[in-house]
């Protein structure tokens, strides 16, 4: 691994997308389980749970989307072109979760809340579904021809394996937000809730196996950087270590503990799909000679270094600003009379 500015755009894009694998993960799993609540005071425990932190997780999004655009422009236009249905899908279920969080409390009728509720649940599993669809493209490569442009059509970006990539993104999300409820509740609910991680649990860890052996069988070039970098193993058994441990610390009652573990398991699944890929940001799956890199999809050095000078100074902030925001919110939920 060549250690350029571009390779340090390339990490820098990596841990956003873990932060925000992290982050908003857990605010889409409470989504994905919100069903699951058995009355409107419950379903409120769980929105008020990420009221105060979903929107400024989701700035880690956006960064991640400006990085890109900044860092990598040909890479980003070709993804932005290519997958512009599944982008649109993208932010068509963040808008709706986004109105149901806020619209929901404003009336008090069962069938008005229902309804945001529901879209609420649905929008947060498709969000996480479309998120791992695309991780999957990536992985398997997308028509790209020597101009540097998609030139698929919008079904085959659903094609199995992108879908199946999905589905462990939703399963990891459910997992990932029923540790978090189980640390914000108390009483019957943590109670039920601490069934619900185990069931999630199970489902993650058979699509996590499932996942894995089909892309070691159809896709053997994602293990070509480790020949190179067998240092990188590393961080294998520490994934596979920290999936190990959540189940363990569930069992010992260390809902903390497991929170980290989860954590852990989706920063390293992030570094593992990076090391599939680098030093490619696409895959062409009609000619690897069409690949877009990050070096023949980058901006100029110049840019690239500015841009470096600029990151370096900012996310200390956003670190802290995030770090001060999860200090102020800490400990169980209660409700009140401004709560959602």
């Amino acid at each position: 691994m060549n250690w350029d500015i571009q390779t340090f755009w390339f990490l820098t894009l990596g841990i956003l997308m873990a932060g925000y694998g992290i982050l908003d993960g857990f605010d889409l799993g409470v989504g994905i389980l919100h069903m699951g609540a058995r009355d409107d005071h419950e379903r409120r425990l769980f929105l008020n749970s990420i009221g105060p932190l979903w929107d400024g997780n989701e700035v880690w999004l956006v960064t991640f989307g400006g990085a890109l655009f900044a860092a990598f422009p040909v890479a980003y236009a070709a993804a932005f072109s290519g997958f512009y249905v599944p982008f649109m899908m993208l932010l068509f279920f963040l808008i709706i979760r986004a109105v149901s969080i806020e619209f929901r409390s404003k009336r008090p009728e069962p069938g008005w809340r229902a309804s945001w509720d529901v879209a609420f649940s649905l929008s947060s599993g498709g969000a996480a579904l479309v998120f791992g669809a695309a991780v999957g493209n990536a992985i398997q490569g997308v028509p790209i021809d020597e101009t540097r442009e998609y030139v698929g059509d919008t079904l085959s970006l659903f094609s199995p394996y992108p879908l199946l990539v999905g589905a462990f993104t939703v399963a990891t999300c459910a997992m990932h937000g029923a540790i978090y409820l189980y640390l914000k509740n108390e009483g019957d609910l943590q109670r039920r809730i601490h069934r619900w991680i185990w069931r999630a649990f199970f489902v993650f860890l058979a699509l996590y196996l499932l996942t894995s052996a089909t892309t070691l069988a159809r896709f053997p070039h994602a293990l070509a950087n480790f020949r190179t970098i067998p240092a990188a193993w590393i961080v294998v058994l520490l994934n596979v270590l920290a999936v190990a441990n959540i189940p363990r610390a569930i069992h010992q009652g260390r809902p903390l503990y497991a929170f980290v573990s989860s954590s852990a398991t989706i920063a390293a699944l992030t570094f593992l799909f990076g090391m599939a890929l680098y030093p490619n940001l696409l895959d062409s799956s009609i000619d690897p000679r069409f690949n877009l890199t990050i070096y023949n999809a980058s901006s100029s050095l110049k840019t690239l270094g500015l841009m470096r000078t600029i990151a370096l100074i900012g996310m200390p902030f956003v670190l802290t600003y995030t770090g001060i925001v999860y200090w102020v919110f800490r400990g169980k939920v209660r409700l009140g009379e401004n709560s959602y």
